[in-house]
């Protein structure tokens, strides 16, 4: 009797590889989440080229902590390199551009090509770990391993346990800030807390995803959010979403049609921003009075 053999499907070959899918994939929701929720305060703040900023410093981090590795003998963990760029990036576009006699504009293209050229210049240098530099440059999260997991998942927690606790504080200092002063809010303190928490959820998160995924992460998913018009407290709720499920739904994407990981999370971001158009339109014809 002859015997034909059939090749398992993607499906089959998903469900018996879920245990190397499933830390990208989660890392990726929890990522995209937290850094959605985020997104809030970086887009309506306009500060989406901080976010640019800081994920460069952040790739920046990760490329010197390997560097130090293999030409200086000392061991840096990537994620801490990552990490203290990012917030040193995020400290330093707080200060005040007028008193450099520069405009903030300017801080950021510096800070942003800068960064951004330096990753490259160090990755020159490191050619040991090419492929390693071009993930985190470019996101090629196809593997993540139980300790990115893991930090991903404890800071996540944290900066989300922060936000939620200091909700209204947060958000008072964020959009009202003279109104906060006056009521004797620390909005000063408030803005630190946001800041750095935004630089070390990036940080964190472009060693274990890359810059690129981790940039739409946080601000395209807000931009999904506002489309849709809600009040303030949904909105947050929506861009939470969005950026979990552009996660997620990017890691299967380029599984299941072999694209690479860090830009099918990218543009299933911008894709979930054409859906929120759409919606807001079909609301607007239907609520529109005959």
């Amino acid at each position: 009797m002859e015997q034909t053999l059939v090749d398992p499907s993607k499906w089959e070959q998903f469900r018996a590889g879920w245990e190397l899918f499933r830390d990208p994939i989660l890392c990726a929701l929890i990522a995209g989440c937290v850094l959605g929720f985020l997104s809030v305060y970086v887009v309506l703040r306009r500060m989406v080229f901080v976010s640019a900023a800081v994920t460069n410093s952040a790739g920046l981090g990760v490329a010197l902590a390997f560097y130090a590795e293999i030409h200086l003998g000392q061991h840096v963990e990537p994620v801490v390199g990552a990490t203290l760029l990012a917030v040193a990036a995020t400290l330093l576009l707080m200060v005040e551009p007028a008193r450099l006699r520069l405009s903030r504009e300017s801080l950021l293209g510096m800070a942003y090509a800068l960064t951004g050229g330096a990753a490259i210049l160090v990755g020159d240098r490191i050619s040991q770990e090419a492929h390693d530099i071009q993930g985190i440059l470019f996101g090629t999260a196809v593997l993540v391993t139980p300790e990115q997991l893991a930090t991903v998942a404890i800071v996540g927690g944290l900066v989300l346990f922060i936000h939620l606790w200091w909700y209204r504080g947060l958000t008072f200092a964020s959009f009202d800030r003279v109104g906060a002063s006056v009521q004797g809010l620390p909005v000063r303190v408030l803005d630190t807390v946001l800041m750095v928490s935004i630089g070390v959820m990036v940080g964190v998160s472009t060693r274990a995803l890359g810059s690129l995924p981790v940039f739409a992460f946080s601000t395209v998913s807000a931009i999904a959010a506002l489309v849709l018009d809600l009040r303030l407290p949904w909105t947050f709720l929506a861009a939470t979403l969005a950026g979990g499920i552009a996660g997620v739904g990017g890691y299967l994407f380029a599984y299941f049609n072999d694209f690479p990981v860090g830009g099918s999370q990218t543009v299933v971001s911008a894709v979930l921003v054409g859906l929120a158009m759409a919606v807001r339109l079909v609301r607007n014809a239907v609520s529109k009075p005959s």
